[in-house]
């Protein structure tokens, strides 16, 4: 019988060792120059992204009083 796990995949990131998941996460956008990186120097503009984000999430509508409630 061979040495694989069942019931799991051996494909993707969760699936590798753990030095090699912080080998592959400590390098965690260093390839994209900071000039390229926006929302890191910019916290105004990383805010209204956010707000943006929210609001496409509730499907363009806004949130009512009862919506906030629950």
């Amino acid at each position: 019988m061979s040495d694989k796990k069942t019931g799991t995949s051996n494909r993707g990131f969760a699936s590798m060792d753990k030095a090699k998941q912080r080998a592959i996460a400590s390098k965690g956008g260093s390839s994209v120059p900071a000039e390229k990186r926006p929302f890191a120097q910019n916290h105004r503009l990383a805010a209204e992204a956010g707000r943006k984000g929210g609001e496409n999430s509730h499907g363009g509508r806004k949130a009512t009083a009862v919506d906030r409630a629950s």
